[in-house]
């Protein structure tokens, strides 16, 4: 073990990379309610959902440490699900069998865009600041579905959205709220989960003595603890509808979407983590690529929306985790929650709110690294971070973004920052705003 992970070449030993494997599941372990919770709103089986999500957990995340060696989990993308639900299943009135196969297409394509490495050579082209903003727009996104799954913001006519009426269910996610914020400020190792579990137990006796106005459903009585993994999402997408026209903007989406999140969270950690090669790239990152790709495949297969590497797992990095080993210890402990669908299938909508709407923060953190003085770059960042969530479509933030980017860039005179692989994206914006 020790050899095969170079363990004493990266300074670090099995007990550290143990520590750090867990650190990096506690930070993650809340997709495994998160994601069900938001594709059963597209009328998939929370329970089928859940055995999907642990399963591209953990056969992804253990691909990362056996074969790109980095100590990075892959699980279903925040963002990625939401698309799929919001954008594609509700939005777009595509039905989730199509869906999931426009989910397994992209897969595809990423397979053959890191196989012949032009996703890295694409995203070299991108400029920085729209990299930035397109991941803090998806966690305003993230953040806007959090505070409506817990009715804390609501439609009005007067003004489009408003702030809930404060009922019993939309104290409860206040509270819930506050506590996560404050476990995961004082760092405490696991704390969305530990929240989640916190507003669980405060939604039942709050939903059997006043009701939670429909913010969570009828009350699910926990029948056990352990049962039997429900496989009725496996092999259920349609490949053949999934290819018509009429879904090229999904697979598009999907495509355009997950290579940002997973090339951006492969380098911000590399970066953070002095895990570069002697080149100064990311370390092993075809190899990378290649596991997320293979992840979004799978993941049209059994049921969940596309996988892609956490930026949670700088949880486990920052715990000492510097090997591959810190991304097999994650992914073994994915894998009892196999058998744990009673348990997790109780917890309510409301519960993950809180979690939600606390991973748009960490999602929103780049943000910063914007030059806000640079007004032509800060104008298309602005606009792909921010047409996001008031277009409830990511898709439509990234082709305004880029576009606006390279307009103002030309009429600036500044064609410099205009590269012909920018170009290509461009053009393929502008089939994808013909397109819907």
């Amino acid at each position: 073990m020790t050899s095969f992970f170079d363990l004493k070449k990266n300074g670090t030993t099995v007990q550290t990379e143990i520590i750090a494997g867990l650190s990096s599941f506690l930070a993650t372990s809340y997709i495994i309610v998160v994601n069900p919770s938001i594709l059963s709103q597209a009328g998939m089986p929370f329970s089928a959902v859940l055995t999907a999500t642990v399963l591209v957990c953990f056969f992804s995340s253990l691909m990362m440490g056996l074969y790109a060696k980095n100590p990075i989990l892959v699980a279903p993308g925040m963002g990625l699900n939401a698309f799929f639900t919001f954008t594609a299943v509700l939005g777009m009135k595509v039905p989730w069998p199509i869906a999931l196969g426009a989910v397994f297409w992209s897969g595809i394509v990423f397979l053959l865009l890191s196989a012949f490495n032009i996703r890295t050579y694409i995203i070299k082209a991108i400029p920085r600041p729209l990299r930035y903003a397109i991941a803090a727009g998806i966690g305003l996104f993230i953040s806007l579905i959090g505070f409506s799954n817990a009715r804390f913001v609501t439609a009005n006519p007067a003004t489009i959205i408003g702030i809930g009426q404060l009922t019993p269910g939309v104290l409860t996610f206040i509270a819930g709220l506050l506590v996560t914020a404050v476990l995961v400020t004082r760092q405490v190792k696991g704390g969305i989960l530990i929240g989640i579990l916190f507003t669980t137990l405060a939604a039942y006796p709050i939903g059997r003595w006043w009701g939670l106005e429909g913010t969570t459903g009828p009350l699910v009585n926990l029948q056990g603890v352990f049962s039997a993994p429900d496989f009725s999402l496996f092999f259920q997408l349609d490949l053949v509808n999934s290819l018509q026209w009429a879904v090229v903007p999904v697979i598009f989406a999907f495509v355009f979407t997950d290579m940002f999140d997973s090339l951006s969270t492969l380098v911000g950690l590399a970066e953070a983590a002095n895990l570069l090669d002697e080149r100064g790239e990311p370390r092993n990152v075809k190899r990378s690529l290649m596991v997320d790709a293979i992840a979004t495949t799978m993941a049209g297969l059994v049921g969940s929306s596309p996988g892609t590497a956490y930026i949670e797992s700088a949880v486990g990095i920052e715990a000492g985790g510097r090997t591959g080993l810190t991304a097999v210890v994650g992914a073994l402990l994915f894998l009892p929650f196999l058998f744990l669908a009673p348990l997790l299938s109780v917890v309510p909508a409301i519960a993950t709110a809180p979690a939600v709407v606390l991973v748009g923060v960490f999602m929103v953190r780049p943000v910063t690294k914007i030059n806000w003085g640079q007004l032509d770059e800060a104008i298309p960042a602005f606009l792909a971070m921010v047409l996001i969530p008031f277009s409830y479509s990511i898709t439509q933030g990234i082709i305004w973004g880029f576009l606006s980017w390279t307009a103002l860039k030309l009429i600036s005179g500044k064609k410099q920052d205009v590269t012909l692989p920018l170009l290509i994206v461009d053009v393929f914006c502008i089939i994808a705003l013909i397109l819907h």
